[in-house]
């Protein structure tokens, strides 16, 4: 990918990271636009596997991977305007992506992933239980997300972190955690959990 094709990439909303909450294994800070070379490769890891054995040479594959993690940047930001877009770093290098949109009386997080020599450290259970504990403390009604019916590794994690399945798509499984007695309206866009 070009510098002149990134720069083309719509930046980040202006939005200060309030810090509503903490994890103690991760920092978290507000995305950049000179984050979205780290984000596209995050993009890639995602989808590594998906990509393994498709014959097609690694530049191809790239190539191809870099335009879908375009479109789906381009989509996040004008889909979810009040979204805080935040980097995961440890030691001050970023390690993940947490997209949650924290707008509503009800939380919604549009995407969560790590590098794949991040995941199943414990650091996916840690951010969720301090979404959760920070729903509570603001009494959120609840929250929802969406995972791709194929991620089993992830509906694993979020039932275990108290997730509950309530809808399913050909594509998509919606879960939410509710703050207990309270009713959950239904997110319209889905989320994207890697």
């Amino acid at each position: 990918m070009t510098g002149s094709a990134i720069g083309q990439m719509p930046t980040f909303p202006a939005r200060t990271w309030s810090n509503r909450f903490s994890i103690s294994s991760c920092s978290l800070r507000a995305a950049r636009f000179e984050d979205l070379p780290f984000l596209r490769q995050l993009y890639r890891s995602f989808r590594k596997e998906e990509f393994a054995n498709i014959p097609w040479p690694q530049e191809s594959k790239d190539a191809f991977l870099d335009q879908q993690f375009d479109l789906q940047h381009r989509y996040y930001i004008a889909a979810f305007p009040g979204t805080d877009f935040l980097i995961m770093e440890k030691d001050g290098a970023p390690i993940g992506r947490l997209y949650l949109q924290m707008a509503a009386i009800e939380w919604h997080i549009i995407d969560i992933g790590f590098l794949s020599q991040w995941r199943n450290h414990g650091l996916g259970s840690a951010i969720l239980n301090s979404i959760r504990n920070a729903a509570i403390t603001e009494q959120i009604t609840g929250i929802v997300l969406h995972v791709d019916r194929t991620n089993t590794r992830a509906q694993k994690l979020y039932q275990a972190s108290g997730f509950q399945e309530v809808e399913t798509s050909v594509t998509h499984i919606r879960m939410q955690w509710l703050l207990q007695g309270n009713p959950c309206e239904a997110a319209s866009e889905p989320s994207h959990i890697n």
